[in-house]
């Protein structure tokens, strides 16, 4: 194993207020102690940046004034331009692209540009490809983000997410896995599982499977908050789980290795992976925002990722002010066709041979979401294959459960018609039916809990939950399905400012959020101390905010930063008692 793992380097700090004072398109900053130079580009909430360094000789960028967009700039030394918005420069045209740093926001609102380092480690210790026989690697898909890799004589599983719900009830499988999965399951060599959200970390799939095989080898990345950090509280036995360092190879036998690389904008939680059989690279992406900041190795013989949107609970769960119903179908358009357009440039630049969109069939197919499932539009695979065939040369494979891909046959013939062998006919490809009663046993099990009985509940829970010192003043709401208030439900007010529970709004300015949940989900979130991705991901809130601000520090510290280890419940009752 190479043991030089990939490190983050904070190149530059932005205080609170500098962050407060960006301005709408190009900012210049220097850090003072080591004199180097960056460019930060403000799109709204977006961030870029990158060194202020060209990439030709290294000259010094500076305000373009023949640019009246505000997003080019040009180099001192031989007037080379940089459009900052896209990170493309336009003088020469299709010359370079410039590297990206990655953009982190620290906990008191203040930001840290960091620079991953090495930023292709696949590259060390390079292997030139070789022949591949026909059937030697294959690649069958069985749902959502769930692929089987035969390498060899070695088998992977990528996110086994094949029974139950995700996202507490919001997410159901959109296809029905192959009668098989489990075994398939249990003869894996090694299974890699991406992150912590439940349509990848799925607590009921890997239920079934450690009760055949609890030693089943499974790797994870190094990310700040652990992906199994829920598993003993679960009751899910399971006793090889392998945390590994971000950009290291992680040798498997001599034909085959992997490199997990960390998200660009969530670190803290998302991953990627890049599988190396006999020099041949496969990639996948998953949900990452920006791969390893970004930057991914060219040419891979297959990359697979996400496509489909519809991962949020915004703007469907929203109401109150802008959000109307035309308003919120025309953002979920222009969303959708911005991720399309995304996903098929990152194809034409990185030119892998095969590309396959996965990580997006999922539906909402309780019936008391139907409003979600009929609002919230996801993007076609067929679409997205379609504009990348437009745009280059790369082959593309919309997969079906059970379907396999032999790599040895495409890449030595794409046109070879067994090259991808499609589900016997007659499989059922789209499941009509799902098991829903007992995983809402299970929720509504949380409603009656003797925890609830006691208002005071509610102080414990939030301080618990560790989130204060910020001025904002939430108002949550137990309902019923249809988002009513719960009969003998919680209506309470949190002033995060001084962690109280005030009967009324105060009277200072604040920004003011209303957040109305389903009972038995808020329940089972709080008695089990589980992230608020459950509610929000999940489409089992309803929202409204004043002014219309996102407030990305207490989002994130509810999704991301919550304690490792639940209430004390126990101890609370006794105290109550």
């Amino acid at each position: 194993m190479n043991s030089m793992k990939q490190t983050t380097e904070v190149l530059l700090h932005l205080a609170p207020a500098e962050v407060a004072n960006l301005k709408e398109g190009i900012n210049f900053f220097r850090n003072k102690s080591t004199g180097k130079d960056y460019i930060l580009y403000k799109d709204q909430n977006h961030l870029k940046a990158c060194k202020n360094l060209c990439k030709h000789q290294g000259g010094l960028f500076i305000k373009d004034i023949e640019d009246l967009d505000g997003r080019s700039v040009k180099c001192t030394k031989h007037n080379w331009k940089l459009d900052v918005s896209t990170m493309k420069y336009t003088n020469p045209p299709g010359s370079f692209c410039q590297d990206e740093l990655v953009v982190e926001m620290d906990e008191n609102s203040g930001l840290l540009l960091l620079e991953l380092n090495p930023p292709n480690p696949w590259d060390s210790d390079p292997r030139a490809p070789e022949d591949l026989a026909f059937g030697e690697v294959q690649v069958t898909y069985l749902t959502h983000a769930c692929m089987d890799l035969k390498l060899g004589d070695k088998r992977m599983v990528f996110d086994p997410w094949l029974m139950g719900p995700a996202f507490a009830r919001g997410w159901w499988l959109l296809h029905e896995p192959p009668s098989d999965w489990l075994e398939r399951l249990c003869r894996a060599d090694l299974i890699y599982i991406s992150h912590m959200h439940s349509d990848h970390l799925s607590y009921p799939t890997l239920q079934k499977l450690s009760q055949r095989r609890p030693d089943v080898p499974i790797y994870v990345g190094d990310t700040e908050r652990p992906v199994f950090w829920n598993l003993k509280h679960s009751g899910v036995q399971l006793t090889n789980i392998n945390v590994v360092p971000f950009g290291a190879w992680q040798q498997v036998d001599k034909n085959l290795r992997f490199m997990i690389l960390m998200d660009g904008v969530h670190p803290e939680m998302d991953t990627c992976i890049i599988v190396e059989y006999k020099g041949h690279k496969i990639l996948n992406t998953v949900d990452c925002t920006r791969p390893n900041g970004g930057r991914l190795p060219v040419n891979a013989a297959l990359m697979m990722s996400d496509f489909a949107g519809g991962a949020s609970g915004f703007p469907m769960t929203f109401s109150g002010g802008k959000f109307t119903e035309e308003w919120k179908a025309q953002f979920i358009k222009t969303e959708r066709k911005k991720l399309l357009n995304y996903k098929a440039q990152l194809v034409k630049d990185l030119q892998p041979r095969i590309y396959c969109p996965f990580a997006g069939y999922f539906v909402e197919s309780h019936p008391s979401d139907k409003y979600i499932k009929e609002t919230n539009i996801k993007n076609d695979p067929t679409q997205l294959n379609n504009l990348i065939k437009k745009n280059s040369d790369v082959l593309t494979w919309t997969p079906r459960p059970g379907a396999t891909l032999d790599l040895g046959r495409m890449l030595k013939d794409p046109t070879d018609s067994k090259g991808i062998v499609e589900p016997p006919e007659g499989t059922k490809i789209y499941k009509d039916s799902w098991d829903f009663q007992p995983y809402l046993d299970t929720l509504h099990a949380a409603v009656g809990d003797e925890i609830f009985l006691h208002p005071s509940w509610i102080k414990e829970y939030f301080t618990w939950a560790g989130f204060k010192n910020y001025n904002l003043v939430v108002r949550m709401i137990e309902t019923d399905e249809d988002f009513s208030p719960f009969p003998g439900g919680y209506d309470y007010l949190v002033d995060f400012l001084d962690l109280s529970f005030p009967e009324e709004r105060p009277s200072r300015e604040h920004p003011y959020e209303e957040i109305r949940s389903r009972v038995d989900v808020i329940r089972h979130v709080v008695k089990n101390g589980l992230l608020w991705d459950d509610l929000y991901i999940g489409f089992q809130t309803r929202l409204q905010r004043d002014p219309d601000i996102y407030h990305h520090l207490f989002w994130n510290h509810f999704q991301i930063k919550l304690p490792l280890t639940p209430p004390n419940w126990k101890s609370f009752l006794m105290h109550c008692g």
